[in-house]
């Protein structure tokens, strides 16, 4: 990439401060689901489609990533991510009724599912390899503040100003984002004249998003309703007919010869898994220190505000760690940590204090914040010459297990709370067989890692 040396930093910070506006308004929404009941007059499950359609649209994006990334330049990229993002923030701040606001949260996803996955791949482009562990490690920190701060400053915001003010704030903000670029982003490096497969685009958007809706709908209707199975069952077919299609293409949408590379997997695998229980833990925990140990919803954001604050921390400590004593050493600690988190989560009661939540939740987010950018750039590093490709098919990969995760946790809980979660011993149980169930995935990942992972210049040598 022929971009001067002084516009590389004006490319990286003005993309990174973009990407972290964009993932603020992903899950901002959240803490106002309850206004959007009321003013629209729609059930708790339609209201929450303003954060699900979200997360939707931003799965079926990233397969297009290695795409965009060869066919279009970054100033591009800027300028068409940050006017559809600010296209449907206003949208959102005049919608009249759910489904409006739904179209406005569909082309904010859509910004942030083009500039989400490109800014990975342009910051690993600019950087030598051996300085991806603190890029990335700078860009997990910006990023992972992003929806920390954002939703705990949301709350506040739509209390007193109304849920309204959250858009006209991102109207304003992608404003000046787009000001700025206008001067400072001058990047005119040659594309490739990459051809798009349309055929491939539609199976990619239907495999994905069948998935994703499919198991998103588990915790809504259980597994045996159409609307979980059809989904699912249409998602999976195409997801195969996809695969096959690429291996017979010379330019395929997304390389996954990629997958070859058995490290690249491993690392892709780890990911998928820590990115399932993260989400999943995200899912069942406010359900559990709400629902079930009857706590209020402060007291529940109050145990995981410590914990949200260290990840920002680690993600940065993790890849200056993994610099200093390699990246096994720094999964293994990652990986026993998070463990001794969960076999804490299964002593929980519907008595347990504030202190003992917090601390545990905390010891969790250090867990999860070691692993999370290490494991992501190890497993790039082990594709370098193809960080497009597997940037695509790792944040693809990692995008559809969160949401299987996050669906699949509730269910879990449910089911081994007996079919019903509420005030009851019962529920506590579930909670902490769920807890156990993570805790063995867990286990796995520390057992691929012993195995299989170790730093790159070893593995060469292996060779």
């Amino acid at each position: 990439m022929n971009i001067k040396l002084n516009n590389k930093m004006q490319l990286l910070v003005l993309f990174i401060i973009a990407t972290s506006l964009l993932t603020v308004a992903q899950s901002i929404i959240t803490t106002g689901v309850v206004y959007l009941m009321s003013d629209f007059s729609v059930s708790s499950t339609q209201a929450q489609w303003s954060y699900s359609v979200f997360l939707l649209v931003v799965g079926v994006m990233i397969p297009l990533s290695a795409y965009i990334s060869r066919r279009f330049t970054a100033k591009s990229i800027f300028f068409f991510s940050l006017s559809t993002f600010l296209l449907g923030s206003v949208i959102c701040y005049f919608s009249n009724s759910m489904i409006v606001l739904i179209i406005g949260r569909i082309l904010q996803a859509i910004g942030n599912g083009v500039i989400m996955p490109y800014v990975q791949i342009l910051l690993l482009r600019i950087t030598p390899e051996e300085k991806w562990q603190t890029y990335m490690g700078l860009y997990g920190l910006v990023i992972a503040i992003a929806p920390v701060i954002g939703s705990f400053l949301g709350g506040f915001v739509i209390t007193i100003y109304g849920w309204r003010a959250l858009f006209s704030f991102f109207t304003i903000a992608t404003i000046v984002l787009l000001a700025l670029g206008a001067i400072f982003v001058r990047d005119n490096a040659p594309t490739e004249d990459y051809p798009l497969d349309y055929i491939s685009v539609v199976l990619s958007i239907v495999g994905c998003a069948g998935v994703m809706l499919g198991f998103t709908n588990v915790a809504d209707f259980g597994f045996a309703h159409y609307l979980v199975i059809l989904p699912i069952v249409i998602g999976i077919i195409s997801l195969i007919l996809f695969v096959k299609r690429q291996a017979k293409l010379e330019n395929p949408l997304i390389n996954l010869l990629i997958l070859k590379n058995r490290y690249f997997t491993v690392g892709t695998v780890f990911i998928c898994i820590l990115f399932a229980c993260l989400n999943g833990c995200t899912a069942i925990l406010p359900i559990f220190m709400q629902g079930v140990a009857y706590n209020s919803a402060i007291f529940s954001a109050s145990v995981l505000l410590p914990g949200g604050l260290l990840i920002i921390a680690f993600n940065i400590i993790g890849p200056l760690l993994t610099n200093r004593i390699g990246i096994k050493k720094v999964l293994v600690m990652g990986c026993v940590i998070s463990i001794m988190a969960f076999g804490c989560m299964m002593m929980y009661t519907q008595d347990s204090s504030f202190e003992f939540l917090a601390i545990t939740q905390s010891i969790r987010f250090i867990g999860a914040g070691l692993a999370l950018m290490p494991a992501t750039t190890w497993a790039l590093t082990m594709v370098s010459d193809k960080v497009e490709d597997g940037t695509a098919v790792n944040n693809t990969l990692r995008q559809i297990f969160a949401a299987i995760g996050s669906s699949m946790a509730v269910v879990i809980m449910a089911v081994l709370a007996g079919g019903a979660i509420g005030h009851n011993s019962a529920s506590v149980t579930g909670f902490n067989q769920t807890s156990l169930i993570l805790l063995i995935l867990h286990v796995v990942m520390l057992i691929l890692t012993i195995i299989f992972i170790d730093d790159k210049e070893k593995i060469e040598k292996s060779k």
